[in-house]
């Protein structure tokens, strides 16, 4: 099984374990097997307006257990790091919810609310309550020499009933704009998260599950760490063939049960790319796909072929080729 090379999981959350309140078909399934077969899960989110333990509550409501122990946040990497800057009992002005001031507190440092307190840093994470007020106080705090941390730059966050709303990213761009001053950013793609990942569980050959390139694949790459791409979340097979290297995983599955399976590797032979019983080659400028048998050992061969270079292979190279896998 691919799960039978690592030694930790680092699992993102929307769009892998669960969607909104609801969990991904077979995931908590394939999740009790990995747990069964001796692997720890660690939960990992940018998300840094819920606690750990709403975080674990969710998971054990959709059929994955889950202690506090078990979830990471962006919350609590930006809290690693502020501690590790400032001096115990600091202040520091939250613009965000309480998955941040926890964290606060469990470093030792002293959460705030207003510029006038004279914090040494603010910190930013998404709260669906966060007001303009909140956002004023983090600016004229920055302005006035505090230093600007922001839990993660996603520009949008999903919503399981209809298009994406504004994520952390759009909010901070409401502080940098004003002041001019970029955030040190801890969440996904930056490293600060998989470093207190890491820390946390103290793991040597981790594996990093997720379904966006941008963040949890671009964070492996940051980490130099092995990833596996999801596809029951936000990316589709020709976003994942078109990629650039930093958002190109290690290996690809439908869904967590491919956790439980081997991953053929795809083998090269000029510019030829075969796994199973599918062989993509490079004719002109296209992706020839031929064969037959497992689509994904196909995906696998078309992905191998189309990242044989640094530079993307552009979509008109992949198209006709993944259309016929009918993924």
């Amino acid at each position: 099984m691919l799960v039978d090379g690592y030694d930790v999981l680092l699992l993102d959350l929307d769009g892998v374990v669960y969607s909104g309140k609801v969990g991904v078909p077979g995931a908590a399934e394939a999740l009790g097997r990995v747990r069964g077969s001796g692997k720890r899960l660690a939960f990992v989110t940018n998300n840094a307006s819920r606690t750990p333990g709403a975080v674990a509550a969710l998971l054990c409501a959709v059929g994955v257990p889950a202690e506090v122990e078990d979830v990471v946040t962006s919350a609590q990497a930006a809290a690693r790091l502020l501690a590790e800057e400032l001096e115990p009992g600091a202040k520091v002005l939250v613009v965000g919810g309480m998955g941040l001031r926890q964290a606060l507190y469990a470093r030792g440092l002293r959460p705030v609310s207003t510029a006038a307190e004279e914090p040494v840093a603010v910190v930013q994470g998404f709260d669906p309550r966060l007001d303009y007020g909140q956002l004023a106080q983090g600016a004229i705090a920055v302005q006035r020499g505090a230093l600007f941390v922001a839990s993660n730059r996603d520009l949008s966050i999903p919503d399981g009933s209809g298009p994406p709303k504004p994520g952390n990213g759009a909010l901070t761009e409401v502080i940098r704009s004003s002041t001019g001053i970029d955030p040190i950013v801890t969440g996904k793609p930056e490293t600060p998260l998989h470093r207190e990942s890491i820390l946390r569980t103290g793991a040597e050959r981790p594996l990093v599950v997720g379904d966006r390139l941008d963040t949890d694949i671009e964070g492996a790459y940051n980490g130099k760490a092995d990833s596996l791409l999801v596809f029951t979340g936000v990316t589709d097979p020709l976003m994942a063939l078109t990629a650039p290297v930093e958002h190109r995983p290690t290996h690809l599955s439908a869904d967590l049960g491919g956790l439980l399976v081997d991953h053929p590797e795809a083998k090269r032979d000029g510019d030829a790319f075969t796994c199973g019983g599918w062989t993509a080659l490079w004719d002109w400028g296209v992706i020839k796909l031929s064969g037959d048998g497992d689509p994904w050992d196909g995906l696998r061969a078309l992905a191998a072929a189309a990242w044989r270079h640094p530079e993307p292979s552009p979509r008109e190279a992949v198209e006709e080729a993944l259309s016929r896998l009918s993924l």
